[in-house]
């Protein structure tokens, strides 16, 4: 009965996310914003930062994994998995980027490699190529590549801002090509506040859907305890995390919330390679 469910979900929200023949929708995470809105805030970094905007990627100073997963809406059929990786050199910094989601009947998946590097003390820049594909074993498979852009200008010590441009042309999917990855655009803000505070938002436009908006706030109760609330608009979800760090270590118990689909709960596992200097 849950299989049935879960196939149910997905045909249904395949249909209603493909507004025309030729734009097929991104389908983020419902708690996406939870591992990405960190790219705006400069004291927040961590490995998955750039998969929100690839210049992020620019101000990393070490090598680190994270691994994230989402069982969404409590089914294990829905469940979504990312992995990022980021590799500083003296030439401009590398990052890795995957994601699968889905179950037998139908996935998704992504492999993106990002390159970013710092122009001056105000603006950084990144760029990342994805092969994106989903498969549908009683249809067939497709696939497309394409490319996002980021760049992320500092106002301020405190104040950063950004834009980003996910597949402006390209990511045609199939033989036919007669289906597209969609467009998409968007803005985001991040004010670190104190040491301690820190706030995050983004306006997204995705081509043929109306504007969102995501937002959160971080508190950094200790060196090694902080929460995370957010919310998405076009949704009207809300998502909260509460992350825990020891060395060069961080594990974060994340979940997010649907009106009508209901939990969706996360588990997110970082490491550095490079031990943290105020790590106790």
């Amino acid at each position: 009965m849950r299989y049935f469910y879960a196939v149910l979900f997905t045909v249904f929200a395949t249909v209603m996310s493909i507004p025309t023949v030729v734009s097929q929708t991104l389908r983020y995470n419902v708690s996406m914003p939870y591992v990405s809105l960190s790219a705006y805030n400069s004291r927040q970094t961590d490995a998955f930062s750039f998969t929100g905007n690839q210049a992020a990627l620019a101000k990393a100073t070490s090598a680190g994994v994270g691994v994230y997963g989402e069982r969404r809406f409590l089914l294990a059929e829905n469940s979504v998995y990312g992995l990022a990786a980021t590799i500083p050199t003296n030439k401009g910094n590398f990052g890795i980027q995957l994601n699968y989601a889905g179950f037998t009947g139908f996935n998704e998946n992504k492999l993106g490699v990002a390159y970013a590097r710092s122009l001056g003390k105000l603006i950084d820049v990144g760029i990342q190529f994805n092969y994106y594909g989903y498969r549908i074993p009683q249809y067939g498979n497709a696939s497309a590549i394409n490319v996002e852009i980021g760049m992320l200008l500092h106002f301020s010590d405190k104040l950063t801002g950004g834009i980003h441009i996910y597949n402006p042309v390209g990511g045609k999917l199939g033989k036919e090509q007669d289906e597209k990855l969609a467009s998409a655009y968007k803005f985001g803000l991040g004010y670190d506040a104190s040491e301690n505070f820190t706030v995050s938002a983004e306006i997204v436009k995705e081509e043929d859907r109306n504007v969102n908006v995501t937002g959160g706030i971080q508190y950094q109760f200790m060196k090694q305890l902080f929460a995370r609330v957010g919310f998405v608009s076009d949704t009207g979800s809300g998502f909260a995390g509460i992350g825990v760090g020891w060395k060069n270590f961080r594990l974060d118990v994340s979940g997010s919330y649907h009106p009508q689909l209901g939990l969706s709960p996360g588990l997110l596992f970082l490491m550095n390679f490079k031990k943290a200097e105020n790590a106790p």
